[in-house]
């Protein structure tokens, strides 16, 4: 099927053309950072996953490779899932998932696969390196996927996505000496996760915390209202034993549309899929599906996960300090608000009268809404909220108080105190007023716009 992307971002990550979700391989290598992702070139459908292939100096202005990952194969004949990379004797090492289907169903087979390259674009492929007959006999072989990968003491250590027969989500932890012979080590949080399977885990060894996604996770009193939510957990493994000793746990995003965060190897910075399962996607008909978010600084406080853009900015371009309101045009750029002693604050992005995304502080909480956006977004969940287009963050109720807004022509992404709300929206084009009310002590205004190269 041919494709032609006739409209894209400005500046987040998407297909060439087509499909894509997870990043995938996040890392540094010969002087670029390198972002790889889930990716079908031929569909604005998921289809026969490829590993999509950007790279980038400044994590703002990305260029395409060729696909790293194609999949044909006997050990990825019908897809080459989620994994991650690794830097080993000056090469660059994929190890990803291979998807065999056969009838279907149980008959299914994930397994762990390698590849390497010595130049990080042409990848050679090594086949299984974790298949079945690593796999505890309890564990399902249908449900084993997206390893990722570190270094600790000269052993190489990966975590898989897994559950038990007849079970749920849970994590393995395997070793090994030379990133071709794996040794399974022991069942990492040792019992069922929450939702039916845990996809794409994820481990910062210096920061001390755990990502994962749950599908199909319970709202927990309304604090997981997508059904495909990410969690994390701040804590360390415990190598002797294999088990990781949880200290405290949170969500990732509470936006509608961020799955499949993942940290650059080495760095203390993580990407997400900036969309979701079982959502309709209005920009299929621009000839993509799908985006990753912008990259994000992360760092462990006061026992949560607190994240920050990494945008590529000019100088502010528009300032304003201490009126009660104020008018700017804006489709893509970071806005950043600063206020002492916030009461109340009311903005209108992407607007044009009939059409209009929001952001309001009520009630102690941040509460977004896209009922307007303009094109309609529909999931499955069927909660009040959802179904009204909203999604809410608690406020930290800080005497400063400081939100960043990262603006892009398909996205919405919001920070304040660490915490992160991001979601997709598909106003109109001519869509480009932003209205600002604030209620503060003192307050301020800037807009910054993106260093974009040609």
């Amino acid at each position: 099927m041919a494709i032609t992307k006739i409209k894209a971002p400005a500046f987040h990550i998407t297909g060439k053309t087509g499909w894509i979700n997870d990043p995938n391989g996040l890392i540094f290598y010969n002087g670029q950072y390198h972002v790889f992702f889930q990716h079908h070139p031929y569909d604005t459908k998921w289809g026969p996953m490829h590993w999509g292939h950007v790279v980038s100096d400044d994590l703002t202005n990305w260029s395409y490779l060729p696909n790293a990952l194609t999949p044909g194969d006997d050990c990825d004949k019908n897809g080459c899932f989620s994994g991650s990379a690794i830097v080993h004797d000056n090469k660059l090492w994929l190890i990803y998932t291979g998807f065999i289907e056969n009838q279907g169903g149980d008959s299914i087979r994930q397994v762990q696969c390698l590849a390497e390259s010595s130049d990080g674009v042409t990848f050679k492929k090594h086949g299984i390196i974790i298949g079945e007959d690593n796999l505890p006999s309890e564990y399902a072989p249908c449900d084993f996927r997206d390893p990722k990968v570190w270094l600790h003491d000269n052993t190489f250590w990966c975590i898989i996505g897994a559950k038990k027969v007849g079970g749920r989500g849970r994590i393995l932890l395997y070793k090994s000496k030379d990133l071709f012979n794996w040794e399974f080590v022991n069942d990492l949080l040792g019992t069922d996760s929450a939702g039916t399977m845990i996809e794409c885990p994820d481990y910062n060894e210096e920061l001390g915390y755990l990502l994962y996604c749950e599908q199909f996770q319970p709202s927990e009193n309304g604090l997981h209202l997508n059904i495909h939510t990410c969690r994390y957990c701040i804590g360390r493994i415990d190598y002797t034993n294999g088990t990781f000793n949880e200290e405290s746990r949170g969500i990732v995003d509470y936006g509608f549309d961020v799955y499949a965060p993942q940290t650059f190897a080495g760095k203390h910075m993580i990407m997400g899929w900036l969309n979701m399962w079982d959502r309709n996607v209005p920009s299929e008909k621009y000839g993509f599906a799908g985006m990753l978010t912008a990259p994000r600084k992360v760092l462990i406080k006061d026992g949560r996960l607190y994240q920050e853009p990494i945008v590529s900015c000019r100088a502010a371009s528009y300032k304003e300090e201490g009126k009660e309101t104020l008018q700017d045009k804006l489709k893509t750029g970071v806005i950043t608000i600063k206020a002492t002693n916030l009461e109340a604050l009311e903005l209108k992005l992407r607007s044009n009268g009939a059409n209009y995304t929001t952001l309001s502080l009520k009630n102690g909480e941040w509460i977004f809404c896209r009922a307007l956006s303009g094109e309609a977004i529909k999931g499955a969940e069927k909660d009040s909220d959802s179904i009204n287009g909203i999604r809410r963050m608690p406020y930290s109720g800080n005497k400063e108080t400081t939100l960043t807004i990262v603006m892009d022509e398909f996205s919405v992404e919001i920070f304040e105190d660490g915490r992160a709300l991001t979601s997709t929206i598909y106003p109109p084009e001519n869509a480009d007023t932003l209205e600002l009310s604030v209620k503060a002590e003192k307050w301020q205004y800037e807009r910054a716009d993106i260093d974009l190269k040609a």
